[in-house]
């Protein structure tokens, strides 16, 4: 056997399979843009408020897709909310955003809001590992005076009775936002919550370690940010907000960086790391070792490349 066609043979495949894990290609349907990877697929809609508008695992679902306004897929902000009240901003939320493709990198563009004077800049970036996307938000401030501000991501997770959110912080923290207080419930000094009905919308403010996880028919979705302080919200804010509404069909996993000021001109980056992986369903119960799985693979990609 020719061991030098052996082994280049070998790195071929070893190439092919890296490019194969991550890959950033518009969809057929105008506006649409797939980013894969590893086995997650992340499909973005620049012409539906750059939203995400699906997240699988193989075929699987992790995001809401129920096609009602202000349902479906995951979204960006600016926090407080205090300063547009609602609806969210139109530019931010539900307009158009300019599309460019560069070197495996996904830059959507929005336009100026008239209601604040911000441009939201997204770039979805695949790690070259495969591992997780990348999704770093910029805010710009296109004004004449400096602002704070806070970055915030909003995501709608399909809703269902096996479902678990959980993050890492004591539950005895956990304050009401909005309605009676979400029931989380403390194992392993951590925050877990199963779905329950109520007749209330409910929303809790909660602190953190810059991380937010659902567990959900078979796959483990983890959010990574940036752990800031308490004090470091915007006024009326948190780190990490669970929103459920009274019928438990719509449920939102928000999580928010730290209330800054921009001078006129300048910009404010924040980045969210999304992670999907296959989790048995067995497994998805409060433990000290599901928290281990979720540290375990942000630790594992913290060097990643993309």
């Amino acid at each position: 056997m020719n061991t030098r066609f052996l082994t280049s043979a070998i790195m071929l495949t070893a190439v092919c399979g890296a490019a194969m894990a991550q890959s950033v290609t518009p969809s057929e349907e105008d506006g649409k843009y797939v980013i894969t990877a590893g086995n997650a697929v992340m499909t973005v809609n620049a012409k539906e408020g750059g939203k995400v508008i699906s997240y699988k695992l193989d075929d699987k679902e992790m995001l809401s897709q129920l096609r009602m306004q202000n349902q479906y897929g995951s979204t960006f902000w600016t926090a407080p909310q205090s300063e547009w009240n609602w609806p969210p901003v139109n530019e931010f939320d539900r307009a158009a955003y300019e599309a460019s493709l560069d070197g495996g990198i996904l830059t959507l563009t929005s336009q100026q809001a008239r209601k604040l004077p911000y441009v939201i800049e997204k770039k979805f970036m695949p790690a070259k590992n495969g591992k997780l996307i990348r999704v770093a938000y910029t805010i710009k401030n296109m004004g004449t005076e400096a602002r704070k501000v806070a970055p915030w991501e909003i995501s709608r997770v399909i809703s269902d009775e096996s479902g678990l959110i959980f993050f890492d912080a004591p539950v005895e923290q956990i304050e009401a936002a909005q309605g009676e207080l979400i029931p989380f419930k403390g194992e392993a000094g951590a925050s877990w919550y199963n779905f329950e009905q109520t007749r209330a919308n409910r929303k809790i403010n909660s602190d953190g370690k810059g991380w937010l996880a659902y567990a959900f028919d078979g796959m483990l979705m983890v959010k990574k940010f940036a752990d800031i302080t308490p004090e470091e919200p915007a006024p009326g804010e948190a780190e990490i907000q669970v929103y459920v509404n009274s019928g438990k069909s719509y449920i939102e996993l928000e999580s928010q960086g730290a209330y800054k000021e921009i001078a006129a001109g300048e910009s404010l980056t924040w980045t969210v790391d999304w992670y999907l992986m296959p989790l048995d369903a067995a497994k998805a119960v409060p433990s000290a070792a599901l928290l281990k799985t979720v540290n375990k693979a942000i630790k594992a990609s913290k060097k990643a490349k993309f």
